[in-house]
């Protein structure tokens, strides 16, 4: 439980410092470190959780005089070949890695600790917008580094503020919400339809999506995902989450009839979610007429239209956003990827009634929309 508390500090002399604290909700005991010789009052409730604590400094001793391993130093493994002896001992096996060790980067450019120079085509898998060592984004962060780097979303930051409305005012987006990458903002997109749709009586919410595409890898947008070998492994009981259906990606009678489906069978359709742009499927260009149907259906139904611009999006198709390319306007929309030209972003961003679905508490996340990460893709 995470108790809300106010702190009072009491000074009798310079050698014993007595703190209280209140809370509002049952009672939870909190040790603090603290220099030798200190004491702690620590209060609500019983009168065993108000005495002094002794055997607190020799406790704080020990864990300081313990032997941690230091770290590797960086600047030594890059002589050697001990970064993939780590890789091999430490880390998980996710990633079929090339052997390559990237020494530094700058624009286009990467080099190795061979001595080698590379032309990055991969960008950081369509994250370095800039490419590398940029100035103006180095700046920036930089001096957000120097300021404030992270507070909670319990306070006001500047930088998302001013990043949402950056982004508002060159998109159909009303409002926006931050996360970290494009998986968890395409989660809040569908968490948002699937609110949405229980907001007008639907208690089976069905999102169609298309074969081939790809929409992150948490649970539910993997689920999105439509491709089986993405599945394997992680369904219960050979399903994965339930209330999602697959399309061919612009096949309009392929729409129609799985719309027509859903609405027979007892269901309700909550959203239709496609990519603008086929990434992994083939680089695979968004059907002008297709996505119209899209909006037609939606608004015809209420669903909500969602596109997935977390690889296209930030200027990749020739537009700021793929969905100007095809005559439509998104009740929502995600990003992230190049968003922050490599600093870790996510936005799920909404207009009319989606953009008001979620109240406080109904989703969250501790890093979304940090000032270092808002100022990235501001400077960006």
């Amino acid at each position: 439980r995470r108790p809300f508390y106010s702190q009072s500090t009491t000074h009798s002399n310079h050698s014993t410092n007595t703190m209280k604290f209140t809370m509002t909700s049952a009672p939870v005991l909190v040790l603090l470190a603290a220099s030798t010789g200190e004491s702690f009052l620590l209060s609500p409730s019983v009168a065993a959780a108000s005495r002094s604590i002794s055997a607190l400094p020799a406790t704080i001793e020990k864990i300081t005089s313990s032997s941690l391993v230091p770290p590797k130093s960086i600047d030594d493994m890059m002589k050697t070949s001990e970064t993939a002896d780590l890789y091999d001992l430490n880390v998980q096996k996710t990633y079929g890695r090339y052997p390559l060790t990237i020494r530094n980067g700058k624009g286009c450019k990467l080099y190795t600790t061979d001595g080698k120079e590379y032309l990055d085509c991969v960008a950081g898998i369509a994250t370095c917008a800039l490419g590398h060592a940029n100035d103006y984004l180095t700046n920036a962060i930089v001096q957000q580094m120097n300021s404030v780097h992270h507070v909670s979303n319990l306070y006001l930051i500047p930088s998302q503020a001013a990043l949402a409305h950056w982004l508002c005012d060159n998109s159909v987006a009303e409002k926006v919400f931050f996360c970290n990458s494009g998986a968890e903002a395409n989660e809040a997109a569908i968490k948002c339809a699937r609110r949405h749709a229980s907001n007008r009586g639907i208690t089976k919410p069905v999102i169609i999506t298309a074969k081939d595409s790809f929409h992150g890898r948490t649970l539910a947008a993997l689920t999105a995902t439509a491709q089986p070998k993405y599945h394997k492994g992680f369904g219960y009981d050979g399903q994965m989450v339930q209330g999602f259906k697959y399309i061919t990606y612009n096949s309009v009678d392929e729409l129609r009839a799985a719309v027509q489906e859903v609405q027979e069978s007892g269901q309700g359709l909550a959203a239709i979610m496609m990519e603008a742009l086929q990434g992994e499927g083939g680089i695979i260009a968004g059907d002008v007429e297709f996505f119209r149907t899209i909006r037609e259906i939606c608004d015809e139904t209420g669903a909500l239209m969602m596109c997935d611009e977390v690889q296209v999006g930030m200027g990749r198709s020739g537009r700021l956003w793929g969905y100007e390319n095809l005559g439509v306007e998104p009740d929502i929309f995600t990003s992230a990827k190049a968003l922050g030209g490599g600093v870790p972003i996510g936005a799920m961003m909404a207009r009319g009634d989606a953009a008001n679905v979620f109240g406080p508490g109904d989703h969250a996340s501790t890093y979304g929309g940090n000032p270092l990460a808002c100022s990235a893709g501001l400077a960006v």
